[in-house]
């Protein structure tokens, strides 16, 4: 039986949460439900890693620049859970990223009511009602089919799978996003006959430098190689300059600059959250380098100015084809897997971009692009159509090539975003 909503979100992570919030907390006279993939509230899973951290501010949350007096604040959730005090007390400028994970599923928590979990969907197309009015139609794995006069797509973004990688079918190659499940699946356990002799991975973010730290922990007698595409790895730009990029205020300010300036506020903007690592994570790894190169047994190794040329999976490893773009040097990296810290895909007409999220493609002609061929995001968030009968849609946490930085999957705006797509709704279906 298809059943019809007023609004359908499709993803249940931070974004979506923290619209759900902003339509119960500010009132909503019209029926919302989110399908999630997942099958319960989880944020980052397959990176919850020992001793990591989230790299924004703890009241940069789902609701508090919207409303800090809400009761989903981080704040309250540490109060109601007993651990308020005990935070406060922890030497570290930023929460563990497990613990912000518990309050995001802690959160989630009391939205279950609104949200199907477990479901895929496998198809979006527009449709009219019995009176001839336009809606969304949604089938999803399980046969089903949604309903909806306004669609918020809040998927987050695909991952970004580079050549030659993304010709690679193996267990043994797998994206930072599949991190913790992937290790589980090729039974790579501490002991000496399941662990790994040699492992490589890819990318120079925050990410990349974690995943060296965690598998320099987690395998101690292996050797780990990070290959860098720049001349090493770098450190993030944390001016508070640059930090007002996630301003509200530069939000605006980005949105009706012309591409031209957008492309060249992004090149400035990028190592405030791309391409470059936290300054402890960053202190940290250098230290294991230098203590493992004074004891004589270095295992770790940050390889810079590297370009993966090809590619060879077999059943018992990788083989990676290496340049040193530098000299040009040819070298062969033996691994017994790969982790891709490649990043993930933004919307655009470039090769590693996405024209439209991965689920609308089948609609995508209904939309509107730019001459640049971007598509075209109302300052609102919601997306112009050719067509004025297709129906309402709405992009939460997708709209960086339109929007900016703040708009980079992080916190940072989470909550105000939610509060414009919330009033955006009201606006087209009241």
């Amino acid at each position: 039986m298809t059943r019809c909503h007023d609004v359908l979100g499709i993803g249940f992570g931070p974004a979506n949460l923290a619209l759900a919030i902003a339509l119960d907390e500010e009132g909503r006279d019209f029926d919302v439900h989110f399908l999630e993939a997942r099958t319960g509230p989880s944020w980052q899973s397959a990176m919850m890693l020992d001793g990591s951290d989230i790299q924004n501010h703890p009241v940069r949350d789902l609701v508090s620049l919207r409303n800090p007096r809400s009761r989903f604040t981080f704040i309250n959730y540490l109060f109601e859970n007993g651990r308020l005090l005990e935070h406060l007390n922890v030497p570290m400028e930023f929460p563990l990223r497990k613990e912000y994970a518990r309050y995001v599923t802690w959160a989630a928590g009391h939205f279950g009511h609104l949200v199907d979990y477990g479901v895929h969907v496998t198809g979006v197309t527009v449709d009219r009602d019995a009176d001839g009015r336009p809606l969304y139609t949604v089938t999803t794995s399980a046969g089903e089919t949604h309903q909806a006069r306004a669609l918020v797509v809040g998927t987050g973004r695909a991952p970004y799978i580079p050549e030659p990688f993304d010709a690679v079918d193996s267990s043994r190659v797998f994206h930072l996003t599949r991190y913790l499940p992937s290790l589980r699946a090729l039974g790579m356990g501490e002991e000496d006959e399941a662990a790994p002799r040699a492992v490589t991975v890819v990318g120079g973010s925050q990410s990349a430098v974690e995943l060296t730290l965690d598998l320099a922990r987690r395998f101690p007698r292996a050797r780990v190689t990070t290959l860098v595409r720049s001349v090493t790895l770098r450190q993030k730009d944390t001016s508070p300059f640059s930090e007002e990029g996630y301003f509200p205020g530069f939000t605006d300010y980005y949105y009706r600059a012309s591409r031209e300036r957008k492309d060249a506020i992004d090149a400035y903007m990028r190592l405030t959250n791309y391409s470059s690592a936290d300054g402890d994570v960053l202190g940290e790894l250098y230290r294991l380098v230098y203590e493992q190169r004074l004891d004589g047994n270095q295992r770790v190794f940050v390889s810079g100015s590297r370009q993966v040329r090809s590619v060879e999976a077999r059943e018992d490893g990788v083989r990676l084809d290496v340049e040193e773009l530098t000299t040009g040097e040819a070298e062969e990296h033996q691994a017994d897997f790969v982790v891709l810290a490649t990043g993930f895909r933004d919307l655009g007409p470039a090769a590693h971009q996405e024209r439209v999220p991965g689920l609308l493609r089948e609609i995508a002609d209904a939309f509107a692009f730019d001459d640049h061929g971007y598509l075209s995001v109302n300052q609102d968030y919601e997306v112009e159509t050719v067509d004025p009968d297709t129906p309402t849609l709405f992009l939460n946490g997708l709209c960086e090539s339109s929007h900016g930085i703040g708009d980079a999957g992080s916190f940072s705006l989470l909550s105000l975003r939610a509060k414009v797509i919330a009033e955006g709704l009201r606006k087209r279906l009241l």
